[in-house]
């Protein structure tokens, strides 16, 4: 099944991590705007799908309350989890912070869980990117669910046992999947060298594009390590 017909026919989700919701939640406090980001209403150009390695991003947080959704393990073991699916524009002035947004039900914080499991952030991208897209939560969250199931991940922990660059990373996830090509997608390593996000590259209509110039390219030839979990 092809990346780019998700909106015809999604397929199952590839992740092998485990995911148990929990039987009870509460409403997703509403996204705050800080005071130094500017609430910006501009035409959409096409959208960023932005999938976070978790064992990295949970490395030193696995004792912090506000992660304990995604980092304890209490609720399951975690690999790619949705960041985001992000509006894009020309240039760097993307839309965001829309229009004011009320509390997220629990019906959809608990739908969407395993998909984002911390509330905060599943309040954050829809007051800071989902509000730019639709006009309720349970349309913009549909969308974002389609798409990251969408995904075929290739196998990370084979990945994390060799010497390996950001354009053969690149390259497997273009291997494992139809219809995506290696220059419509971009990484975030951090400064140690390690993987926190690959980001897919989507035009209007939600199919994948060769990512726009101005979003920066880690070069093919960078070391790149994956953190599997301790």
């Amino acid at each position: 099944m092809a990346l780019s017909a998700v909106l015809v026919t999604p397929i199952a989700h590839a992740q092998s991590y485990q995911c148990r919701a929990p039987s009870l939640v509460d409403p997703a406090a509403p996204a705050r705007k800080p005071a130094d980001e500017p609430r910006r209403v501009t035409p959409i150009s096409g959208y960023t799908l932005a999938m976070s390695w978790s064992p990295e991003f949970c490395r030193l947080r696995k004792d912090d309350r506000r992660h304990k959704g995604q980092c304890s393990g209490d609720d399951g073991s975690f690999g790619f989890i949705l960041h985001g699916l992000w509006p894009d524009a020309q240039g760097t002035s993307y839309p965001r912070w829309c229009k004011a947004t009320k509390a997220l039900p629990p019906a959809v914080v608990k739908r969407n869980f395993c998909m984002i499991p911390t509330p905060r952030l599943m309040a954050r991208q829809w007051a800071k990117h989902g509000s730019c897209m639709a006009q309720r939560p349970e349309t913009y969250f549909r969308i974002s669910r389609i798409m990251f199931d969408a995904v075929e991940f290739p196998n990370m922990d084979r990945l994390s046992r060799k010497p390996l660059t950001a354009g053969a990373l690149r390259n497997s996830f273009a291997a494992a999947n139809d219809g995506l090509g290696p220059e419509m997608m971009r990484l975030k390593i951090n400064r140690r060298g390690w993987l926190e996000e690959v980001r897919l590259c989507l035009g209007k209509s939600f199919r994948p594009r060769r990512c726009p110039r101005t979003m920066q390219k880690v070069k093919d030839n960078t070391p790149v390590k994956i953190w599997r979990g301790a």
